[in-house]
């Protein structure tokens, strides 16, 4: 073999070797080169949100198939930082204190990364993607939507983005053969919701001849959606009458109703302890429970984690989504999965935007997507004759995608790629139980009526970025008069302190906070500069139009 052979088979050799063990890659060509000059892959830290769901056998949050992919085919070595869900806000906040916060940052909640600019911590990323980027600068300029989401206060773009598969976010479940073995009918109104719930909790609906049942959860998301039944949702604004207004009279009627239920024993009287739902959600899937609400944006997430457990708990429960229920305040739909949605930011102190750059582009692609979506090709999925993947067991890319796809994730855009990519795809209508959900999903959405207002002017992450004097009041009052706060659960737990009597305390705290400038604010942005943002019509525009691309 000739020098030149000997140095082509060593190239290959070497590519191969780099390839197999994640040790970065190196270009070869025929003029030779060594091997030991080839440049290590750059380091950065990603945050990535620890829901404490990863099986034993799969690792940790940090350390598992999907991670060791990433740094596998990424440019990029990653560290994930892990930030518990439910405590984002303090652990970022720690993180930064201490000079050691990710170089990327993956947050949903606008208020913790608007502080977060405020402060000075992050930085703008304007002149990264103009210098490194390719694919997320062609996303921009495809969908200048994004940028517009993504700008801060100061003109410079601040926020990477992604666009969602946008439909009702949660759903109100109910169990039709407690329904059936009681002879009622579907609740239309919060009266009827609330007798079904009566008699759910006093009539043995499972006829087990016992009184262990209850009729509706009010801890974790049970509570959330209850709120949204009655117009609500974080920062408690809105329309009425043309006008943007504060939502008194929307807090006060659905502490009423969770008063009148807590006060019946229509659900767990500890309610209030059970912070994230835990305790609600294991007595549904138990079949304690026969009104439940719960997140059903994601099907698989919601067959696997919920349908599966309930139907391998009690086998003969069966289960339907209902609208809404008409409330003394009105009816609306459920708040919509967010279309374009800001989830990833750049700490101003990180020593490498061009890494920071690379891994966006990455995690962006079609490649990354498409792994997220549906595992690893041969293994997790194949490809169907109609071109889309399909997976090749659904328990398999449960135990090893389902608990981290969504986090890993935040930066992919599926129905971008097209019809393959939508929710229920990934489902098998060949397979019953699946079906079902896939037949639950499609009436969930073809509840939505377009005449009616969601809670709120749009979706949260949505609402205009409030001055910083007024965010601050927000955010000082918040746990205390805002729908879930401290005088609302004083009211609905305290025998002779009533809703009504909440209301007058809460807007008398309000006031002396400095609260009216908060409801002028948002008074005069909805009167004069609305269409600036994305509004409930544009969410709605983009669901009709994405259902229209799915033929339906």
């Amino acid at each position: 073999m000739n020098r030149q052979k000997e140095k082509r088979r060593r190239c290959r050799l070497l590519l191969t070797g780099l390839m197999l063990l994640a040790l970065g890659t190196t270009a070869c060509g025929t003029s030779g080169g060594d091997p030991s000059t080839a440049k290590p892959k750059p380091r950065i830290k990603v945050s990535v949100y620890d829901r404490v769901n990863v099986p034993s056998s799969e690792g940790s949050i940090v350390s598992n198939k999907i991670t060791r992919w990433i740094n596998e085919a990424g440019p990029v070595n990653v560290e994930f930082v892990p930030v518990l869900r439910t405590q984002s806000e303090q652990k970022l906040n720690g993180l930064f204190a201490a000079g050691e916060a990710p170089d990327l940052i993956m947050e949903y909640a606008p208020q913790i990364k608007d502080t977060l600019i405020d402060q000075g911590l992050l930085r703008p990323i304007d002149d990264m993607i103009e210098q490194y980027s390719t694919t997320y600068k062609e996303r921009l300029q495809r969908y200048p939507i994004l940028r517009k989401a993504g700008t801060g206060e100061d003109g410079r773009l601040y926020q990477f983005g992604r666009i969602n598969e946008t439909v009702p976010m949660r759903a109100a479940f109910i169990r039709t053969d407690w329904l059936e073995r009681l002879q009622l009918d579907i609740p239309q109104t919060t009266e009827e919701l609330f007798q079904v719930a009566k008699a759910f909790t006093e009539q043995d609906p499972d006829g087990n001849g016992k009184r262990d049942t209850y009729g509706i959860a009010l801890a974790g998301t049970p509570g959330v959606v209850i709120d949204e039944m009655f117009g609500l949702i974080y920062p408690d604004y809105v329309v009425r009458d043309g006008e943007l207004v504060h939502g008194w009279d929307n807090i006060e009627a659905v502490t009423a109703f969770k008063k009148r239920v807590y006060d019946e024993g229509l659900a767990d009287r500890e309610f209030w302890n059970d912070k994230n739902g835990y305790r609600a959600r294991q007595d549904f899937l138990r079949g304690r429970i026969g009104i439940y609400m719960d997140q059903f944006n994601v099907p698989t997430a919601f067959y696997n984690d919920f349908y599966m457990r309930l139907k391998r708990n009690v086998p003969d429960a069966r289960l339907t989504v209902i609208p809404y229920p008409v409330t003394p305040v009105g009816q609306f739909n459920p708040v919509f999965v967010n279309p374009v949605q800001m989830t990833g930011v750049v700490n101003a102190a990180t020593r490498n935007p061009k890494a920071v750059m690379q891994y966006v582009d990455f995690a962006v692609s079609e490649l990354f997507m498409k792994t997220m979506y549906f595992g690893f090709a041969g293994i997790h999925h194949t490809v169907a004759p109609d071109g889309c993947p399909k997976l090749t067991g659904m328990e398999k890319w449960r135990k090893e995608f389902n608990y981290g796809v969504g986090d890993f994730g935040m930066l992919t855009s599926p129905t971008l790629a097209g019809r393959c990519y939508f929710g229920t795809e990934k489902l098998d209508e060949k397979e019953p139980l699946q079906r079902e959900v896939q037949q639950m999903f499609e009436l969930n959405s073809s509840y939505v009526n377009f005449s009616l207002e969601t809670a709120g002017p749009t979706h949260a992450e949505q609402m205009p970025r409030l001055p910083q004097d007024l965010q601050g009041i927000l955010n000082q009052i918040t746990g205390v008069v805002g729908t879930d706060g401290d005088l609302w659960l004083k009211a609905i737990l305290t025998p002779n302190y009533s809703p009504g009597e909440a209301r007058k305390e809460a807007e008398s705290l309000w006031e002396q906070a400095g609260g009216k400038k908060v409801d002028e604010w948002y008074r005069n942005f909805y009167a004069h500069d609305r269409d600036q943002a994305i509004m409930t019509k544009d969410i709605y525009q983009i669901f009709r139009e994405q259902r229209a691309a799915q033929g339906k």
